[in-house]
């Protein structure tokens, strides 16, 4: 029954999310397309950057972007805020469900760091944090005066982050984490600065005072690094389900990977929808085509890989230890009352049939068994899949 409800917690929580992140992501690439299509005439109004035409739904839509703020305020402003802090909250209740709760089994690799419970949940929890002041720290550096160089820095730190949490948690947990501590940092830049000190520019405007124009610059550029971190924590966030990602020895280096296209697919968004033609955007799609390329490439080197010769007796031995005790029409393991996700590995047709998930799951990583409760050593995962490749023979 537990097993049944932390389900149900799962799918709605995860529910929510999708609806949430779509609308903040959503609103957060449609004003970046709206920044980099303002034009300026001779015809707009004092104190106007700007202004864009469009159409939608039949309707017609002018919209005008100020340097700083209007002279008049309008009574009425739309602010939207709570895409982006419910996105968090969700993302953060989805992951205190399946890594929390079940932290024995998805957060702890006991091959990797024997942590105890609280201390596993404590230090990631506290990573999370610990994250948003460290980057918040480079924003107000000295270095803030150079954009390319904080994007720098903080490339360099996330994939050191992403490193240290393979050295911390299970595989998959510190995938997802890397993911979470990115979005982390984009949620803070929305609640703690952006409209903060857009705040302040609304409270100047009705005291009558001439808004500082710095602090629209300041939102300006964390708004942007939200905007080139989307992509790739789009990514983690939902391949969590592909081990052959995440399970990789080195994922910190794939995650390097899609740090590097996911911003690169956005500079060409961003000057496309600017109306930037010609060589400027030719580059990025064949480059990050590449990248995507030597990401699928690299998944296949294992360093760890160990050889084993083809034995069906001692393969089927391994399913019955390592897989069938959750595998199977009755699960012995105290967790599942079904098989998860309806898989049974009963007979042989039913493991030739999931051959290849069996080979993705715990023979390319180490995601299964959960928590890898039973101790499967790397020579047990070379036999499985010997015997896998083959056909999985009588």
């Amino acid at each position: 029954m537990e097993a049944v409800f932390q389900d149900w917690l799962s799918l709605f929580f995860r529910w929510a999310h999708i609806i949430f992140a779509i609308s903040w992501i959503g609103s957060s690439f449609f004003y970046m397309w709206l920044d980099s299509s303002l034009t300026k005439t001779r015809k707009l109004p004092h104190g106007v950057k700007g202004e864009s035409w469009a159409v939608h739904g039949g309707g017609f839509y002018h919209t005008q972007k100020y340097e700083v703020a209007p002279d008049d305020l309008p009574q009425e402003l739309n602010w939207f805020i709570w895409e982006s802090y419910i996105t968090w909250i969700t993302g953060f209740g989805l992951m205190a469900i399946t890594y929390y709760w079940g932290a024995k089994a998805t957060l702890i690799d006991k091959d990797v760091m024997d942590l105890a419970v609280w201390q596993a949940i404590t230090l990631s929890f506290g990573s999370l944090i610990m994250g948003w002041f460290l980057y918040d720290w480079l924003c107000k550096s000295p270095l803030k005066k150079y954009p390319v160089a904080v994007f720098t820095v903080l490339f360099i730190a996330v994939v050191t982050i992403a490193w240290g949490y393979g050295q911390l948690f299970s595989a998959r947990a510190a995938w997802l984490h890397t993911g979470a501590i990115i979005a982390t940092m984009m949620t803070g830049n929305v609640f703690l600065v952006i409209i903060p000190n857009t705040k302040i520019v609304v409270e100047d405007l009705k005291a009558g005072r001439v808004p500082d124009a710095k602090f629209g610059q300041i939102a300006k550029l964390r708004s942007t690094h939200n905007n080139y971190l989307t992509l790739p924590v789009i990514v983690m966030m939902i391949s969590n389900h592909y081990p052959m990602a995440f399970g990789h020895p080195h994922s910190w280096f794939l995650i390097a990977l899609i740090l590097v296209s996911g911003a690169i697919i956005r500079v060409w968004f961003n000057l496309h929808e600017a109306g930037v033609h010609g060589l400027k955007t030719k580059w990025q799609w064949p480059v990050a085509t590449l990248l995507m390329i030597g990401m699928m490439a690299f998944s296949t080197w294992r360093p760890d890989q160990v050889e084993a010769e083809v034995d069906t007796g001692a393969a089927l031995a391994l399913v019955s230890k390592h897989c069938a005790a959750c595998h199977s029409a009755s699960p012995a393991h105290e967790s599942f009352d079904t098989a998860p996700k309806g898989v049974t590995f009963d007979s042989l047709e039913s493991i030739r049939i999931h051959s290849s998930s069996i080979l993705a799951q715990a023979v390319l990583s180490k995601n299964m068994p959960l928590g890898n409760e039973t101790e499967m050593t790397l020579q047990e995962r070379a036999t499985l899949g010997a015997w896998l490749r083959a056909g999985a023979p009588e």
